[in-house]
């Protein structure tokens, strides 16, 4: 089964599709040559306009920082950022493909599901939301509290890894994440949370192979 990663980044997400069986193709407007799987240099809504009926299943991260509370200070000061979610969720719809979008807490993402790292004993606090067009299983969080942003992490630490944080070896395995640096570690998601979704999804697939996507 082929899955299109779109706003691909370093392939966190990609990552957790290709671990739950996913045949992983990534699609971002910057050089991502850190991003262990098939990469194509492309605008991402263009592409999947011209190439959705290639995939059997799209995920799409659009740009967070419109919805983000680390840009919340930018915001009042009158930066403007991307605001996609709208735009992309018609045109997924559009395909006719299972899909998922994922976002930050506070995006308007519709019945979405919620994962943070303590959902899958990392001691990570990275929350994310995923809105699907198939159903996801409920999975409980153990709500571990995190340290604050920037503090050094140590062996039962529990690091939100945001902007200049330290302790990057340490976060990168926590993560899954070992071939990615500070920089992409910031604007990643761990592999965990998109192998959930990943057998999910695929579960959705074979029991729907009837269907004409």
């Amino acid at each position: 089964m082929k899955l299109l990663d779109l706003f691909c980044g370093a392939g966190g997400a990609g990552e957790g599709y290709r671990l739950s069986g996913f045949d992983v193709t990534g699609v971002d407007i910057q050089p991502q040559p850190k991003n262990p799987h098939r990469f194509v240099l492309c605008d991402a809504l263009e592409f999947v306009k011209d190439n959705f009926h290639d995939f059997d299943a799209i995920h799409c991260s659009p740009p967070c920082q419109a919805y983000s509370k680390a840009s919340k200070q930018w915001r009042k000061l009158g930066y403007k950022y991307p605001d996609l979610i709208f735009q992309i969720r018609e045109l997924l719809k559009n395909t006719g493909k299972p899909w998922v979008i994922e976002n930050v807490i506070g995006s308007p993402l519709v019945n979405p599901t919620f994962l943070n790292g303590s959902m899958f004993g990392l001691r990570i606090h990275r929350p994310r939301l995923f809105e699907t067009n198939f159903p996801v299983p409920l999975l409980l969080d153990r709500c571990w509290t995190p340290i604050k942003m920037g503090r050094t992490v140590c062996s039962s630490g529990v690091v939100q890894p945001v902007g200049h944080f330290s302790g990057v070896e340490y976060v990168a395995k926590e993560m899954g994440c070992q071939w990615m640096g500070q920089k992409e570690l910031s604007q990643a998601i761990p592999p965990a949370y998109t192998q959930f979704i990943g057998e999910a999804l695929k579960k959705f697939i074979v029991d729907n192979t009837s269907r004409d996507w």
